[in-house]
């Protein structure tokens, strides 16, 4: 067989979605003191991989947390919604600490990110999708499936006033939650990232997270334990909303782990490739604040896998998706007579 035929009638599909949080998404696990200049370095790396996106025309789901929609202070409150999560562990709910929320963006860089949405908007090929309005915890005790429903209600009233309609969903903390999905087609959701299916990142709440569990993830970063994880676009398209899961997390860039970069790099490409010669679905996704710090270092990292891309785009005719493509273009399938 010539090398670069491709072992199926479908093409492969490379999907990446970012989880875009700032602080929200961290601020229940590390303190600014802690992560703060990760944090702050968000304001140049979603700049950085904007450029390279557009560079190498990859599509993009950026899952995007509701409350960094906003202007100023008074327009988040104006936004809320009436009712709230009452998780069992009070420090997870970030509305008890809307206190410490600055006035606007250029006072508090760390929980608005109307700016960086506008840039994100501006650059060809990306979707602007939700991660929640106010980094939802599916899976944690005391949070209610009215709670949830008020939540992405919330999220998708702020985006409709500015002009966007928000069709995918990544679960935060990858707490995928199968009873909540039929809010999410309710009020629009096409699409959303499930889990891995290894037993290693099966759903959990933070309670059941173990060492055990955390270091098998961390040995599957460099070392094959749990497959290529790709996935065939009919499997995607047996329920609705569609389950477009991960494929890979990419790590940021370690100094102490220096060592086994070429390890971490190559488990990535190798699922690009297998995906890209079976016609299957790769889903690559990380933190915009994974990249805050150690940016040329992590930025070298994606210009690989970008390069990498290319090359199995001319190779075998793989595709650069978002996840919403992916959802629209299963939608128009199946509306289609037999």
């Amino acid at each position: 067989m010539a090398h670069n035929q491709v072992i199926a009638s479908e093409k492969g599909k490379f999907v990446i979605s970012l989880d875009f949080e700032i602080n929200w998404g961290v601020r229940d696990q590390q303190t600014l003191a802690q992560y703060g200049p990760n944090l702050l370095g968000v304001r140049q790396a979603v700049p950085a991989m904007l450029a390279l996106f557009a560079e190498y025309k990859l599509r993009v789901t950026w899952a995007t947390v509701g409350l960094l929609f906003f202007a100023n202070k008074r327009e988040m409150l104006a936004h809320l919604p009436t009712v709230r999560p009452e998780y069992a562990d009070p420090k997870l709910s970030p509305y008890l600490a809307l206190d410490a929320v600055g006035e606007d963006e250029a006072s508090d860089p760390y929980h608005f990110g109307l700016s960086l949405i506008e840039q994100i908007r501006r650059t060809p090929g990306q979707e602007m999708a939700t991660h929640t309005f106010c980094h939802y915890y599916c899976l944690e005790r005391g949070q209610t499936p009215e709670a949830f429903r008020h939540d992405l209600q919330a999220a998708q009233r702020i985006a409709t006033e500015q002009g966007l309609e928000l069709r995918s969903l990544v679960f935060p903390r990858n707490q995928h939650n199968s009873s909540y999905l039929s809010i999410c087609q309710e009020l629009g959701i096409t699409s959303y990232r499930g889990n891995e299916a290894s037993w290693i990142y099966k759903e959990r709440n933070e309670e059941e997270q173990t060492l055990y569990k955390r270091g098998a993830r961390l040995l599957d970063a460099y070392v094959n334990l749990s497959g290529h994880n790709c996935h065939a676009m009919s499997d995607i398209a047996r329920s609705f909303p569609y389950n477009i899961p991960a494929s890979r997390f990419l790590r940021p860039w370690s100094g102490r782990m220096k060592v086994l970069e070429g390890l971490r790099l190559k488990r990535i490409l190798s699922g690009m490739e297998h995906a890209a010669r079976h016609g299957l679905v790769f889903h690559l996704w990380w933190h915009p604040h994974n990249f805050g710090a150690n940016l040329p270092e992590n930025m070298a990292v994606l210009q690989r896998i970008a390069e990498h891309y290319q090359h199995l785009q001319t190779a075998y005719g793989m595709e650069s998706l978002s996840m919403r493509d992916i959802a629209d273009r299963l939608q128009l399938q199946q509306s289609l007579p037999a």
